[in-house]
């Protein structure tokens, strides 16, 4: 349950991060434009943790960390979406 729910959570804005990467690769946005999401995706995993490591510290903060591991891998995996070359067809 402890990893389960915070995998559980972060997977409608993972769902909603990839889904926006793919739409902006699509549509042949700059590479700036698409590597946007995911760069905001990781600040927002790193406020995640400090908030659960700094601030909330101790088993009541145990979930922030983890919620904030799986949103980093979302955003890993959307930065590797957003830098594959586009195909000019």
């Amino acid at each position: 349950m402890m990893i389960g729910i915070p995998l559980l959570i972060a997977l409608i804005p993972g769902a909603i991060l990839l889904f926006l990467t793919w739409l902006f690769r699509r549509m042949q946005w700059s590479l700036s434009g698409r590597i946007f999401p995911s760069i905001t995706a990781a600040i927002g995993a790193l406020v995640l943790f400090y908030i659960g490591y700094v601030e909330v510290r101790g088993f009541e903060g145990a979930a922030y960390p983890l919620l904030s591991i799986f949103l980093f891998l979302f955003a890993t995996a959307a930065f590797a979406i957003a830098k594959k070359p586009l195909k000019m067809s």
